[in-house]
């Protein structure tokens, strides 16, 4: 009897499909999808950053990669069988957020093999391929070999050793037709305007960009129905997608355009006019855009274009209840060959990258944005009051230690503290950096300073050639505040939610959320934290040493300079042995927390 019990739990994971250690999927109410009968309709994924097995720790996006490989298939035999299209779009920062993807050696070895499963029709980069050398040069040789003409980038270049000269990343616009409606679609793939990469990409301002010959070229060519402009972009508050958009309508004045945006996390979606919308959709795999548009002409069945097409949107929850409810599929029919084969390769790998490895167990949640900083449930606080400390206690002299809250990334829950939790809140390789003998006058002020209005001084004190903006990392739980959460629950023929997570308002409403949730509060944070280190507040003191994130290393830089004193790169050294926070909070995690 016993000898059957793992042929039992192989069925029951390869009809379940989703990673074995990952909760089931709560029932809730949904909404149906926007479904564009005999229309086009799309997929877009953006900033997962590694999250392909999903989130093992939250059942209402707890689907992997591989789910959703047999989502896609039977949306597509939906739009095969109805005479729709269905198309599948990704924008980018598929690195850097998980231990699926930073845990290996070279990072990233197991992750492209199972991303590119996924047929894709358009895919550009995102910011986080662009920051190491090493990282760009992979997506180069991997990704966009994997994609070829689905991988669009329309102003990025990258250095060619062999050539000694720069070339283009990928193609820089694509045509093509859609399977059964045959609409014409023109395709362009945009970088925001991003200063942070490493020397071997150069990204082309957009608005350079949109006066090169083979852009305008590109607007006049002949018989295209849609204009699809993916990229990492916001799709709201963007400059870069504003200009492209009006490069657009200078050359074509009606031709509908929808455009894939990224970069800041959360749920959006905008309209630019009655024949141009844009989608923003969420991270870390939480969230499975769909958009469809209604009424677009298209060369065969001889359909002809409403004088208004109908664009229409959801967020879908990235769970296999949700799946199999928008695919009309169930827990025997869910699952293609494809796609059980790419969850059981998330789970081999994640296996032999020991990723379930526990440091401790943690005695609580800690919430980035969902508890108040300072508060004992803040995952800040825990920095700043323990972690830190606790950390830097040993330093010789009197310190300020300060680090960028972009440099967390997500919560922390109750229970084991793996070594994947290790890179789901902290995933970056920057180490800690420091300045000896800082005069204490400047130094107790640089956390004030980025923190406040200073940040508007110090934009003036930059060189052109970098924007202080750019220099700190994206704060995406802060963003999410933008559409989440605005307008406090919603329900649904008198149902009360019972899950909590996104209640999004865009410009098409409040029903963009396929799964009706319960109402999360979410706070301000700050843009840095710091605490002081072999000293107490009321001492006088002359000089202190300076640590910080080296990451946010040139914003102190400037920081020092607006208040007086001029310090240069070479002037700083490497603190703490040239460990990362990602190293800290384990090796904290390790000596504080136990287990049982």
């Amino acid at each position: 009897m016993f000898s059957r019990i793992p042929l039992l739990l192989a069925f029951l994971y390869s009809v379940s499909a989703e990673q074995p250690s990952a909760p089931s999927p709560i029932s809730a109410p949904l909404r149906e999808l926007p479904w564009a009968s005999g229309g086009l309709n799309f997929l877009h994924t953006t900033d997962t950053h590694g999250w392909h097995g999903g989130h093992l720790q939250e059942a209402q996006y707890s689907a992997d990669w591989g789910d959703y490989i047999s989502f896609a298939h039977h949306l597509r035999q939906r739009a095969d069988d109805d005479g729709s299209d269905l198309l599948l779009v990704d924008t980018g920062d598929r690195v850097e957020g998980n231990g699926l993807y930073d845990a290996s050696d070279p990072k990233g070895r197991y992750t492209f093999d199972i991303f590119k499963q996924q047929r894709m029709d358009v895919i550009t980069p995102g910011n986080h391929e662009l920051y190491l050398a090493n990282t760009s040069r992979r997506e180069y040789d991997e990704v966009v070999s994997d994609f070829r003409d689905a991988y669009i980038a329309s102003n990025l270049v990258i250095y060619n050793s062999k050539s000694g000269k720069y070339e283009a990343f990928a193609p820089r616009y694509r045509k093509f037709t859609t399977k059964n409606r045959g609409v014409r679609v023109l395709a362009f793939g945009f970088m925001f305007n991003f200063h942070g990469n490493a020397n071997n990409t150069f990204v082309q301002p957009v608005q350079d960009t949109i006066k090169e010959q083979w852009f305008q070229d590109a607007l006049r060519t002949k018989d295209v129905d849609l204009f699809l402009v993916a990229g990492h972009v916001p799709v709201r508050d963007s400059q870069e997608y504003d200009l492209i958009y009006r490069a657009i309508r200078d050359v074509v004045w009606d031709t509908p355009i929808v455009f894939f945006g990224g970069h800041t996390h959360i749920r959006d979606f905008r309209k630019f006019e009655k024949k141009a919308y844009g989608i923003e959709s969420g991270r870390y795999m939480e969230t499975l855009g769909f958009l469809s548009i209604s009424g677009v002409a298209g060369s065969k069945n001889g359909v002809i274009a409403a004088s208004s097409p109908e664009f229409r949107r959801s967020y879908i929850d990235n769970n296999l209840y949700s799946m199999r409810h928008h695919s009309g599929t169930n827990s025997s029919s869910f699952s293609t060959e494809v796609g059980r084969n790419v969850s059981e390769s998330i789970h081999a790998a994640r296996k032999a990258m020991k990723l379930d490895h526990t440091f401790g167990c943690a005695p609580q949640d800690y919430w980035l944005n969902r508890a108040a900083y300072p508060s004992n449930s803040s995952l800040l606080s825990l920095l700043d009051t323990q972690v830190l400390p606790d950390t830097f206690r040993d330093m010789k002299n009197a310190s300020i230690v300060i680090t960028n809250s972009g440099a967390i990334r997500f919560d922390i829950f109750k229970g084991p503290f793996t070594t994947d939790t290790t890179f789901l809140v902290s995933p970056f390789t920057s180490g800690f950096r420091m300045l000896r003998s800082v005069p204490y006058k400047a130094a107790s002020q640089v956390l004030q300073l980025l923190n406040n209005e200073g940040q508007i001084a110090l934009k003036d004190l930059v060189d052109g050639s970098v924007r202080a903006k750019d220099l700190m990392p994206p704060l995406p739980p802060v963003s999410l505040r933008q559409n989440v959460n605005v307008f406090g629950d919603q329900q649904v023929l008198g149902e009360q939610p019972t899950v909590p997570g996104y209640t999004t308002i865009d410009d098409a409403g409040n029903d963009g959320d396929d799964t009706i949730h319960q109402r999360i509060q979410f706070y301000d944070v700050p843009n840095v934290i710091g605490v002081d280190v072999g000293f107490s507040s009321d001492e006088k003191l002359e000089t202190v040493d300076l640590v910080y994130n080296e990451f946010i290393q040139d914003w102190v830089l400037v920081a020092l300079q607006y208040l007086g004193k001029k310090y240069g790169k070479e002037d700083t050294e490497e603190a703490l042995d040239g460990r990362t926070m990602t190293d800290v909070i384990s090796g904290w995690v390790g000596e504080h927390w136990e287990c049982g």
